[in-house]
């Protein structure tokens, strides 16, 4: 894992949740092109921490620690489907990146195409750590955001029973339909929950409310895959 610095010019960004349905990655990168489907190796796609901003949308279901967000960590043996675009950035559209994705660590992480083409490396969210998240934002900014509602974001431990934020799995099950089968099957088995064992094949098989859980109606467009 290469750590990520800040770029002018063109770049690829790797997407592993919504933004794998390429209208649904247009409401956040407009002007993107080059989709395609790519897989990432050496990663493993986890919803194991917290994200602020469903607290700050209403989605988030403390009672039942359904408010966890997608992230990926490095892992030898894994592998998931993603998809890769370009982007044009400058200095002020990659501080707004950097700001969307607050919590990650964001990384150079390699690629193969799926058709067998040409492979090359994109932007990935990592996952990250609370003490950085500290250093790149401030105690207040990690206080109000985060410990008003949780007492951590990313020290969550295998047994903790952290969940998926219902509102957003089901908007990312939508999203990555649009994207195939090839999307929706490694979604779906290569993807999993704090305990890094549950897939979310499984999950989502014993939590049928999941998919039943819509968006506020101020949310309708966002997180309706």
């Amino acid at each position: 894992m290469v750590a990520s610095t800040a770029r002018v010019g063109r770049t690829t960004i790797l997407g592993f949740g919504s933004l794998l349905s390429e209208q649904s990655a247009r409401l956040t990168f407009p002007d993107l092109d080059e989709f395609r489907l790519v897989r990432v190796r050496g990663y493993r796609r986890v919803f194991g921490h917290a994200a602020s901003i469903f607290f700050e949308r209403g989605i988030a279901d403390a009672a039942t620690k359904e408010f966890s967000s997608l992230s990926a960590e490095p892992c030898a043996d894994a592998s998931f489907v993603a998809c890769a675009f370009e982007v044009d950035v400058d200095a002020d559209a990659w501080a707004r990146f950097e700001a969307r994705e607050e919590e990650f660590a964001l990384a150079d992480a390699p690629f193969a195409a799926l058709d067998g083409g040409a492979g090359g490396e994109g932007v990935l969210c990592t996952r990250g750590s609370d003490a950085a998240f500290v250093e790149r934002w401030g105690r207040e900014t990690y206080e109000r955001k985060y410990l008003a509602h949780v007492p951590t974001i990313w020290d969550w431990s295998r047994d903790s029973g952290l969940r998926p934020c219902a509102c957003y799995l089901r908007h990312c099950v939508l999203a990555v339909t649009k994207a195939g089968p090839a999307a929706l099957d490694s979604f779906l088995d290569d993807t999993y929950l704090v305990d890094r064992e549950t897939t979310l094949r499984t999950y989502l098989g014993a939590n049928p409310h999941v998919m039943d859980t819509r968006p506020p109606e101020s949310l309708i467009g966002r997180y309706s895959g």
